[in-house]
């Protein structure tokens, strides 16, 4: 072969391997940065309010029929005692920054679960995640209604409607 085929073939592999290990570079630095974002709760769409406060006390509200579901409060996890006033838009959870709840849990997928509202009932729906959702000790597989003060279970991350 001749020598001037081989110099350009290992000038070639040498900018290869120089563009995988800056991607490589680029990926572990994006998600760094992105955990050290993601403890926080982002704006949230039109109807919707948040407010961190103090984990409430006592025992959670049981289920009752004919109360209507008011806020989304976050029982376990980071985000303990994170409150979302619920509106009529639906809150999207994970670790994506576009999330309506934006939570850390290395178990969570990027676009996890949303809550919807449909006929005065909050629904709750697994977006394909890999860890699964869970309401009370079940895995959700399809659109499931949600009854007030039964835990949605997201990895570590616990979360309850409330009146």
């Amino acid at each position: 072969m001749p020598e001037l085929v081989i110099t350009v073939a290992r000038f070639g592999f040498l900018i290869l391997l120089w563009i995988f290990v800056f991607t490589v570079v680029g990926v572990i630095r994006r998600d760094l940065f992105a955990g050290a974002r993601s403890g926080r709760l982002v704006a949230a769409p039109r109807g919707v309010g948040a407010s961190t406060g103090a984990p409430p006390a006592g025992k959670p509200a049981k289920a009752k029929r004919g109360r209507a579901a008011h806020q989304l409060v976050v029982t376990a996890g980071q985000l303990a005692g994170t409150r979302i006033t619920l509106g009529e838009a639906q809150i999207t959870i994970g670790r994506a920054e576009d999330s309506t709840l934006v939570i850390t849990d290395d178990y969570a997928s990027a676009r996890h679960a949303r809550l919807v509202p449909r006929d005065g009932q909050w629904y709750v729906e697994d977006l394909g995640s890999t860890n699964g959702t869970y309401l009370d000790r079940a895995k959700v597989t399809g659109p499931t209604p949600v009854p007030l003060g039964v835990p949605i279970r997201i990895g570590r991350t616990s979360l309850e409607l409330r009146p």
